[in-house]
């Protein structure tokens, strides 16, 4: 139940977060959103907002979306001799058009479906009352609202309030105010974090950070400061150079050069063994030097987020260089981790979540149909060229780079499934 837990709240947050940026952006450009859904699949509760956006909350917990008017998927179906009925207000003006049959408007008129044009004319036209001698037109208020076929109510979607309807770097800006607040949230959480572990680790330095007591190293006369020179020899100018020959001896005797406050001499130490999954690694029961000031955390947070892009950078390039899906991990990889992450506090989750962000945005940018990044490759094409790609052929290109995805989703699924089951 904790892994569940820790995975919802994780995976909600950091999709709300990527969805709240363009739902902001959306809003500063003049774009309609027309939903802002908390969650996934069939509506719980909905409330409509005076902003002209629709807040849900839906049945599955994981994630959410914004529907923004213009996006062609997102919009609501309407076809010739579709039953209906629309509500007019006191001058004979259109205020909501209902399809759902969950839903029932005690003053309004049923209609069968002729024409509509709810982003120009702003009209519809139907057979009222079952009349088909004549087929009746009414004119639709701009901020009307249409009732779907789950009872969701969303604002008409008017072509001045639609995403081609605004400006260039508006809409560059919508795209990639996603990611952008995934990037956000991973320097904020690498700083909390930061701030939790009372400071943050120097890692280029030979120096020994707290000594635990009645440990290894306390044991062996080590002390806080102590600079490592060398062990059996072999020079050591870095916590990782240390660590790695530390962890590769366990309960073998080593040979360390120390230099405390410029004089040099020689202890024996022996590190103690501890079993990690199937092997055993050494442990020296010494911790990492930190930089425990105000801005040392701060600038250290912002420092970590960055090493953390660079590290998924490299990932990117090893999968050009030789792709396997084992590099990847799905869903099923992400619940694993929230199971390790949740057992082992609540450091571990947020650094986990950190990570996790900074993937999201980075993975969004790639410029792939269907992604942040490749709806940017598109409004950068669409500023070359002077003029936008056919919503036919977007619609095309987006259609397969999310296809392409949705295989590629299920491949790794699959293969996590047989990494972590079989």
């Amino acid at each position: 139940m904790k892994t569940i837990i820790t995975f919802i709240i994780v995976f909600g947050v950091l999709v709300i977060v990527h969805e709240f940026g363009h739902f902001f952006f959306a809003k500063r450009s003049g774009i309609l959103v027309r939903e802002f859904a908390i969650g996934m699949g069939p509506k719980i509760v909905a409330h409509q907002a005076k902003d002209g956006t629709t807040y849900t909350l839906r049945l599955l917990p994981i994630g959410g979306y914004v529907r923004m008017a213009g996006m062609g998927e997102e919009e609501t179906e309407l076809s010739p001799g579709m039953p209906l009925s629309v509500e007019l207000n006191e001058e004979g003006v259109v205020t909501k058009i209902n399809t759902s049959k969950k839903v029932q408007l005690t003053n309004s008129i049923p209609m069968e479906l002729v024409r509509h044009d709810l982003e120009d004319e702003l009209t519809i036209s139907g057979f009222v009352n079952g009349d088909e001698s004549e087929a009746m037109t009414y004119p639709v208020l701009h901020e009307a609202t249409i009732i779907e076929a789950d009872g969701t109510e969303v604002r008409i979607a008017p072509r001045d309030v639609q995403f081609q309807s605004a400006k260039l770097w508006q809409r560059m800006l919508t795209n990639f105010a996603g990611p952008m607040n995934n990037f956000i949230l991973a320097i904020v959480l690498f700083i909390i974090l930061a701030f939790m572990r009372g400071g943050v680790s120097v890692t280029n330095t030979n120096q020994l950070g707290e000594i635990q007591p009645n440990g290894v190293a306390e044991k062996a006369g080590l002390k806080k400061e102590d600079k490592v020179v060398s062990i059996n020899g072999e020079k050591i100018t870095d916590w990782n150079e240390l660590a790695t020959v530390i962890s590769e001896n366990p309960e073998k005797e080593l040979d360390f050069i120390i230099d405390r406050k410029g004089e040099e001499f020689s202890i024996s130490v022996t590190p103690r063994a501890e079993k990690s999954g199937k092997q055993s690694v050494g442990k020296l029961d010494i911790a990492v030097p930190m930089k425990t000031g105000l801005t040392d955390k701060i600038f250290g947070g912002v420092t970590q987020a960055f090493d953390s892009s660079l590290t998924i950078f490299k990932a990117l390039g090893s999968l050009l260089t030789g792709f396997s899906l084992n590099k990847l991990g799905g869903p099923v990889m992400m619940f694993q981790m929230s199971s390790q992450a949740a057992s082992e506090g609540i450091t571990t989750i947020i650094a986990f979540m950190a990570m996790l962000s900074m993937n999201l945005g980075i993975m969004n940018l790639l410029p792939i149909p269907a992604l942040d990044g490749g709806k940017l490759v598109l409004n950068i094409f669409e500023g070359v060229r002077g003029k936008p790609l056919s919503q036919e052929k977007e619609g095309i290109l987006t259609f397969v780079g999310f296809g392409l995805l949705m295989v590629l989703m299920v491949l790794v699924t699959w293969n996590d499934i047989q990494r972590f089951f079989f």
